[in-house]
């Protein structure tokens, strides 16, 4: 069980999460949801170690290894999209991964080369190849059309033990498998 007790994060003056108490399963799904600035974003850095909170305590997470989408896809433009995948993983399950998202012609392909679609199709592939035990999503299938969120829903679904996901749609959480909400207030 991951915990979160009484996590405030500031910007300045701006209170982006506010005393956020909550517990995360060791397995399944759980969709962030809010308004925009409500502190998705800001909880997944949290998670991901990348953020560390001005109060408050998050357990459960060592040891764990942690893959992330982000809403930017983060990809190097001078590598090809074989290789921004296996930054993370070896060569032969890059290549595996990318094929399964339909991408086997684009391996030799650079970030400028691959449209918005296949770029974040890449970065899913990157954070899958991974292999982690926690998967944080962040906005995941943005530019993605309905089948490719279907297919890239099921890599995610069997990639990891838990996933949390921040998204507006709640289609998303629902391809996901969803099973838990967080409901994030709005931004004060």
């Amino acid at each position: 069980m991951i915990e979160l007790s009484g996590v405030t994060v500031r910007f300045g003056a701006r209170t982006a999460l506010s005393n956020l108490s909550a517990r995360l399963p060791d397995e399944g799904t759980v969709a962030l949801r809010g308004a925009s600035g409500a502190g998705k974003t800001t909880l997944l850095r949290v998670l991901a170690g990348l953020l560390r909170p001005d109060a408050g305590t998050v357990t459960g997470l060592a040891g764990r290894r942690i893959g992330f989408v982000f809403q930017e896809d983060r990809l190097l433009p001078w590598r090809t999209a074989l290789q921004n995948v296996a930054l993370v993983s070896d060569e032969a399950r890059a290549k595996e991964l990318l094929k399964r998202l339909d991408l086997g012609g684009a391996l030799a392909l650079r970030p400028a080369a691959l449209s918005g679609g296949m770029r974040r199709r890449v970065a899913i592939a990157r954070a899958l190849a991974f292999s982690g035990d926690v998967l944080l999503l962040d906005e995941p299938f943005n530019g993605l059309d309905e089948a490719r969120r279907e297919q890239a829903a099921a890599l995610m679904r069997a990639s990891a033990r838990l996933i949390v996901v921040a998204t507006h749609d709640g289609l998303d959480a629902q391809l996901l498998g969803a099973h838990q909400t967080l409901e994030l207030p709005p931004p004060a």
